[in-house]
């Protein structure tokens, strides 16, 4: 699903397949601003249980720890959706911060100027400052079968992973209700408060995105939904499998575009490149955009081939977030997002 600005297809694919792949610091005590953004006392920890702590992540690893982690690292999307659920973590790597200083869109609510940033890009990763969070645990998503942790580099993973356990939350090849449920349980054990009133009407808003997108497809089964990421170079779209996004939109009934099954080999099943000139090659009546900083946003495409694409003529070109926050409160507005968009369609394809 990625589409970072690519090193190797790999990498590329999950970013853009993300859409099309594409491509730290301990937190301040929250204050009551902080605890209003989060919902108050609502959604703050119940207080982790004492004693030992363990969790089985989605590689069949269980870490054990004498106690529950105090010192969290994590991808920045992860930190994010802890944060969601009142859990501070210490560091963070990933996409964290914009060229201008302000927080990347995959941050979310943390506020970004009380975080360490050990890694802002693909490839970076501060060993040293890492070491000296004395962490207790680093936590990433995986966008493959066999473990890669996201954003932690290939070339130094065992002297990042020598200093803590590592957790990994599967993002790949699964609907998008399954990693909403895993990020909710590892929240439990880190001592969120799950029944907390906050988080029940957020998966209950979560639940009524999923009815309200499964109506409109199936009241509109007509309307052809592209997903699309954009490079200087190249469009990619993404065909439905291994994104979590696709796959669950799909199974709501959405008519995604599916790319041709040769490209999509290709990429190892993520994604099709066309080039600007073959950006019409695929007809639909809804885009939706890769919304990550690592991308080109379509405000931005001056491409006249794009220009004359008929859902952007008719303005029917949405956001997409190849790479959610996993808390039900960020991914309930993704659904009525697309929902929205599909409902006042117009058919241009």
């Amino acid at each position: 699903m990625p589409n970072a600005r690519a090193t190797h297809l790999t990498r590329r694919g999950v970013l853009a397949a993300g859409g099309a792949l594409g491509l730290g610091v301990a937190l301040a005590a929250c204050g009551d601003e902080d605890a209003s953004k989060n919902g108050g006392s609502d959604t703050g920890k119940s207080g982790a249980a004492s004693g030992p702590w363990s969790f089985e992540d989605d590689r069949g690893t269980t870490v054990e720890l004498d106690k529950t982690p105090a010192n969290i690292v994590a991808f920045t999307g992860v930190a994010a959706a802890l944060f969601d659920y009142g859990i501070e973590v210490k560091g963070v790597f990933g996409p964290t911060r914009t060229k201008d200083g302000s927080a990347d869109v995959q941050a979310g609510d943390m506020d970004v100027s009380k975080v360490t940033v050990l890694g802002n890009e693909w490839g970076q990763f501060n060993i040293e400052k890492y070491a000296g969070l004395a962490p207790d645990v680093l936590v990433s998503t995986m966008f493959d079968s066999s473990g890669t942790l996201w954003y932690v580099p290939e070339e130094s993973k065992d002297k990042i992973l020598k200093l803590a356990p590592s957790v990994g939350l599967s993002v790949y090849d699964v609907q998008m209700p399954q990693p909403l449920q895993r990020m909710l349980a590892l929240a439990k054990s880190l001592g969120a408060d799950v029944t907390s009133a906050r988080i029940v009407a957020s998966k209950k808003k979560f639940e009524k995105a999923a009815e309200r997108l499964r109506a409109a497809a199936k009241a509109r089964p007509e309307i052809k939904v592209l997903a699309g990421s954009a490079s200087q170079d190249i469009f990619y779209v993404s065909g439905s499998n291994l994104s979590i996004d696709l796959e669950y939109f799909k199974a709501l009934g959405v008519n995604i575009v599916e790319p041709s099954a040769k490209a999509l080999k290709a990429s190892g099943g993520w994604f099709e490149n066309l080039s600007w000139e073959n950006v019409d090659t695929y007809p639909a009546d809804v885009i939706m955009m890769d919304d990550r900083t690592s991308t080109i946003q379509p405000a931005d495409i001056t491409e006249a081939t794009w220009k004359k694409l008929p859902a952007v003529k008719a303005g029917q070109v949405v956001a997409r977030t190849p790479e959610p926050i996993l808390s039900y409160d960020k991914c309930a507005p993704i659904l009525d997002r697309l929902a929205e968009a599909i409902e006042n369609a117009r058919k241009v394809a």
